[in-house]
This record gives structure tokens, C-alpha cells and sequence, in this order.
């Protein structure tokens, strides 16, 4: 959306939430995006209206019990595919997703994973997957026999349709690293069915083969794709990779905790709260704001809306992914930091994970742009070496690195729960010289708080 942030969306960042009874009509711009792309709310919990995970419960209730007890929320009850659980669970199979095919034909799949919590396995029994693109750029292909993809991951997948007739299933699960005694999660499996057109035997009398998916916990599985992903990298796609950096940034992710507050207990770690961090600052929402109005009306800052001192780098250096870490790194500071760039910088951004409570995986989303991911590994990052292996031919493009735009835009792990703890943070690009450097001015329907 160049030069336009005011549809972005998240509430208090860009804009007011919509209140009910009320309406605004967004404006997406497409610009050179290509391929699958992914609309979705914004504001709390809202985003599970989609159905790609599902709770017997009120999802308002599931939200308010875990922020008001510390903890974790509840394992969501069923995963969907296109809002049905499937076959496998007791409260679906006569309404489980169909697919009809024809033999012999190649047919397109825009997948996204709209679930709220968890990085899914994805496959379909007997049949390989060709990865065309992946957050609306297109890639190099790749054939799998599945995918792994993240919360708010898109990718854009050939299928051919090439099997004896009959019925298949699609099916998704959960992966995590983190220990199942210490975060639980839904391990049941969703599915659907792929239905060739023509004579076959029916499910009533034979059930569908399920595809091989890795074990919930195989890290090697899950993160193999990555390592595969080209940008096309042609005449028709040329990659524009910076390679003149102006502004050199270093990110942490981590787990935290933060005292329960007014004398209270909480059900986290040591009776303290469950809180998360960038840079060991756990971001807080402005209240009863949003930074982008108050930015644009401004032409500089409100100070009582939003801070500019967001590190370029963590405020202290350790072996990020180590065993038994010191109990006071846990404790991040709170505060609504934004970091300012001016237009045209070249950002390199290296984002390094922690092993703070154990770790866990973080998918990064970068709202307003895209980025070019030249490198990626476990452990510390080593700034002598690692660089020395940075793809520069072809990287992949996707919306997890900066190539900055005016306006301001979140950059936030798509864990719900970890962006509602403050795994978080705001870039506010400034304005260019020329004019059509310059933010658009806003929609007259813009949402008041």
C-alpha cells in the first residue's frame, strides 16, 4: 500500500477499532505483489473468526481469561479447512470440505494458515505439492510431499491431479519445539477431502488414506522448506536487492515474565505473568490512540501517545541460546518505542531468537512491506561468518523484511498470544522531499476512539 497506511488495519496502530454499528471502507493498493495474499482482522482475538482454529468457547472468554490469569490460553479445540474440522473429529463429518478434481488436470492452491497459535504441517495423501510463491512473490518451484506454514503464511501450491480415482485426504497438524508439558497444544488433525469426478467407491464403504505428515516436534521437518525458498529471479522477476546499507538493526525474541500486579497472583512461571518482548521491550498499545494519527497530525511525535527509542540493538549481549539463563533476563521493560527511519533507507535486519523460558519459534510479520531473507540458521547469529553465506542471487521475497515505505507500520510475531503479551513493535517511515514521497492524506471515515 505505498503512501497509504491509513487501511492497514491494527487498532491503535493505524487506526481506531471499528466500533460496533459502525463501518470504514478500506482502500488496498496492490502494488508488485503477486500471488496469494491474506485480508484478515486485526484487534485482539477477532482474526479466529476466520475458522482456521476453533474453541467450543466463546473466543472473547478464551482472550480475557488468559490476559486477566497470566498464563497461556486454552488449546484451541479443533484446526479447520475452509471452517470445517473434518472426518476425524465428532462433530463434522458430514459437513467435512470437499475438493472435486479431474484426472489429469493441474489445479492451483492459494493455501493460508489462518490459525491463530500454531505453525501447521500441511499435505495431501499421494500427492505431491509444487510451491509456485509464498506471500505474494513467486519462487522457484519446489515439489514436496508437504508443507509447513505459519500463522498469516501464504503460499500458492500446484496440484496434479494425477492419481487412480477415487478419495484423498488433505489433512494439517500442529508443530512445536516447546515441551507439551510446558505450553500445551491441540495435537488432533484437521482434514478434508480430495474427491476425484468419476467412478470410484464411495467413503461410506472405504475410508480415505491419510497423507504421512512428521511428527508434531520434528524441527528438522519443519524447517527444511525455508532453506529451499529461491525467488524466480529472471527477466521477468528481477530481484533489487539493497546492497548499500544504511541502517543496520539487531532484533531479540524472547519469552518473559512481568510481576502479576496489584499484589495479585498469576498462573505463569514463578506466579508471575506471561510476557514477551523485542529487543527486551515488551510493546504496550497507546491508549485510547493510535501512533498513526497522532504521527500525521503531529509531523513529528505526541509524546504522550508513543516514545522514538526503540533500540537499534538488545540492551545487553549473552548467549542468546543457551541452557539456564540468568532469572533477571526475564524481566523486560514496557513502553510504546517506535523506531523512525527516513524514507529511502536500506535496512538489514537481523532477527535472533532466545532461549528465555525454553524459546520458541517466532513468525515474524512485517506489516507495508517486503524483504528479501538472505540468510537464516540455529544458534547465535555471527556477524563475521554468517554473512559470508548470504544468499545474494536469489532470496526470497516475502513480507518478513524492511524495504521501507512512508507512513507507520507494525512489525509483530503472528502468535496471537505472543503479539498480545508484546512481541511487537512500530516503524514510522517520514516522508520524502518529492511529492509523491508524501503519506496520502486519511479517509474522512476514519474510526474515532
Amino acid at each position: 500500500m505505498p503512501r497509504y497506511p491509513w487501511s492497514d488495519g491494527p487498532e491503535y496502530i493505524t487506526q481506531c477499532p471499528i466500533q460496533p454499528g459502525h463501518k470504514f471502507s478500506q482502500k488496498v493498493i496492490i502494488s508488485e505483489e503477486e500471488g496469494t495474499l491474506w485480508w484478515h482482522a486485526h484487534s485482539d482475538y477477532s482474526r479466529a473468526t476466520v475458522h482456521g482454529e476453533w474453541w467450543k468457547q466463546d473466543i472473547v472468554q478464551v482472550f480475557n481469561d488468559f490476559r486477566t490469569n497470566g498464563g497461556d490460553p486454552v488449546p484451541s479445540d479443533a484446526y479447520t479447512i475452509n471452517g470445517q474440522p473434518g472426518d476425524l473429529y465428532p462433530c463434522s463429518n458430514t459437513e467435512t470440505t470437499k475438493f472435486k478434481v479431474k484426472h489429469g488436470k493441474t489445479y492451483l492452491l492459494r493455501i493460508i494458515n489462518a490459525a491463530l497459535e500454531d505453525i501447521l504441517f500441511f499435505g495431501i495423501a499421494n500427492h505431491k505439492l509444487t510451491i509456485v510463491g509464498s506471500d505474494g512473490s513467486y519462487l522457484k518451484p519446489i515439489q514436496v510431499d508437504y508443507i509447513t506454514i505459519s500463522p498469516g503464511q501464504t503460499m500458492t501450491v500446484l496440484l496434479k491431479a494425477n492419481q487412480p480415482l477415487g478419495q484423498y485426504y488433505m489433512a494439517a497438524k500442529a508443530y512445536t519445539s516447546v515441551d507439551p508439558n510446558f505450553v500445551q497444544f491441540n495435537p488432533t488433525t484437521t482434514t478434508a477431502i480430495l474427491q476425484y469426478e468419476g467412478n470410484h467407491i464411495p467413503i461410506t464403504s472405504s475410508t480415505p488414506s491419510l497423507p504421512s505428515l512428521p511428527s508434531f516436534n520434528d524441527t528438522n521437518a519443519s524447517t527444511n522448506l525455508i532453506r529451499q525458498f529461491k525467488s524466480l529471479s529472471n527477466d521477468d522477476h528481477p530481484i533489487d536487492l539493497p546492497l548499500n546499507i544504511t541502517t543496520s538493526l539487531f532484533y531479540t525474541t524472547s519469552i518473559n515474565t512481568l510481576p502479576c500486579g496489584n499484589g495479585s497472583t498469576c498462573v505463569g512461571p514463578n506466579q508471575n505473568r506471561l510476557s514477551t518482548s523485542i529487543n527486551n521491550v515488551s510493546f504496550r498499545m497507546p491508549p485510547r490512540s493510535n501512533i498513526l494519527e497522532a504521527y500525521y497530525n503531529n509531523d513529528n511525535y505526541n509524546e504522550s501517545v508513543y516514545g522514538e527509542k526503540f533500540p537499534d540493538v538488545p540492551p545487553l549481549r549473552f548467549n542468546f541460546t543457551g541452557n539456564d539463563l540468568p532469572s533477571f533476563l526475564l524481566t523486560p521493560s514496557v513502553g510504546t518505542e517506535v523506531k523512525v527511519l527516513e524514507y529511502g533507507s536500506t535496512v538489514e535486519m537481523v532477527l535472533q531468537g532466545t532461549n528465555l523460558l525454553g524459546g520458541a519459534e517466532h513468525p515474524i510479520h512485517l506489516h507495508g512491506h517486503s524483504f528479501y531473507v538472505v540468510g537464516w540458521g540455529f544458534g547465535n547469529f555471527d556477524e563475521d561468518k554468517d554473512p559470508l553465506n548470504y544468499n545474494l542471487v536469489d532470496p526470497p521475497y516475502q513480507n518478513t523484511v524492511v524495504v521501507p515505505k512512508n507512513g507507520v507500520w507494525f512489525m509483530h510475531c503472528h502468535f496471537e498470544r505472543h503479539v498480545t503479551w508484546g512481541m511487537a513493535m512500530t516503524f514510522i517511515v517520514k516522508n520524502g522531499n518529492n511529492a509523491d514521497e508524501k503519506m496520502l492524506p486519511p479517509p474522512p471515515d476514519m474510526p474515532k476512539c
